[in-house]
């Protein structure tokens, strides 16, 4: 099982890749990457939203 720091970083970096990919998506026009890109980025925040938790109650 990951720590929660461990889930935290991880997640940060799919939010940042995600949302360059929603807005590479948006600005050329294809709607694939942007969702993918949109879903990328949930992932990362509910990665992230889960570290903390871990963190929180002691991994």
């Amino acid at each position: 099982m990951k720590s929660g720091a461990q889930d935290e970083i991880e997640g940060i970096a799919k939010k940042l890749s995600g949302q360059v990919k929603e807005t590479t998506g948006k600005a050329l026009g294809n709607p694939g990457l942007e969702i993918r890109g949109h879903r990328e980025k949930l992932e990362g925040v509910i990665q992230d939203e889960v570290g903390k938790i871990k963190r929180a109650f002691g991994e």
